[in-house]
């Protein structure tokens, strides 16, 4: 039970820490980043590169974050603000950006970059080893969640973002710069794309195409959440962790991720509009 509960922790922290940049995206823009993966590698890349330079490694996750957050920021200005209410152009754009990032990586740079040994060694309970780095990115995904809760809900940043999710014209007839507003959310989930490249750099071995490892869980987990990073992000993620944990742990990872998509499949026949489409049905 104890492996069980922390196999649930490891693929819940991936889940949130892949998927939430992708939700802040999504849900308040509208736009299918598939470019998302690529963010991811430019995080990972940027915290890999710093700390072979040197670079404590939670500096250099600070790096990696930036690094994609600005890096998104020239992205939108470039390309994504042209793209607004255009759901199939921005989809094919963004698909496009994401080649030319992975190949653009792979002449630059070459098919790996620099190794980081994962931190912090392990411990043994009941006579099996835990990684105590895992159990600390389990720690952060549920602090990102509060995090961004806070930030929402009790920020100015949140209120001007959730007034231009319900009603663009009406918040900016009311004085709210939106195109500047959609800037900063696009840098910002860049960001956090970044920042779970940072984070997931040390566990990992790192070439062009890692974000592949990411992309379709994120795309899942917003897409059984409903695209609310508030309150359809985390039961939606809690969900598919226990799925694909419990068929890991019984018949593999194979099984587990088929497993998983297979649940997604039910969820959308059941709730179109995702979790967070029932809880709003509910008032919650």
């Amino acid at each position: 039970m104890l492996s069980l509960f922390y196999q649930f922790l490891d693929t819940f922290a991936f889940l949130v820490l892949a998927s939430t940049g992708l939700a802040v995206i999504f849900g308040m823009m509208g736009v299918i980043n598939l470019a998302h993966g690529e963010f991811i590698m430019v995080g990972a890349y940027a915290t890999a590169f710093s700390a072979a330079a040197g670079v404590p490694l939670i500096l250099a996750i600070g790096v990696g974050t930036l690094a994609a957050g600005i890096f998104g920021v020239i992205l939108e200005r470039l390309v994504i603000r042209h793209l607004y209410h255009r759901l199939l152009d921005s989809i094919v754009a963004t698909f496009a950006i994401s080649l030319i990032i992975t190949q653009g990586t792979l002449i630059i740079l070459g098919p790996t970059a620099p190794a980081i040994g994962t931190p912090l060694g392990s411990v043994t309970f009941g006579g099996q080893s835990f990684s105590v780095y895992r159990i600390v990115l389990a720690g952060m995904a549920i602090g990102l969640l509060a995090l961004m809760y806070w930030f929402f809900m009790y920020t100015r940043y949140g209120v001007y973002a959730r007034a231009t999710i319900q009603n663009p014209s009406m918040a900016a007839a009311l004085g709210v710069h939106t195109r500047r507003l959609y800037m900063v959310t696009f840098g910002f989930g860049a960001a956090l794309a970044g920042l779970t490249g940072g984070l997931y750099a040390p566990t990992m071995s790192l070439e062009p195409l890692i974000g592949t490892d990411f992309i379709v869980q994120a795309f899942v987990t917003v897409v059984v959440g409903g695209g609310n990073i508030l309150i359809g992000l985390p039961p939606a993620a809690a969900l598919l962790a226990v799925i694909q944990s419990s068929l890991t742990a019984w018949q593999g990872q194979l099984i587990g991720q088929v497993g998983l998509l297979v649940a997604v499949i039910l969820v959308i026949r059941i709730l179109p509009q995702g979790i967070s489409g029932l809880l709003r049905g509910r008032n919650v």
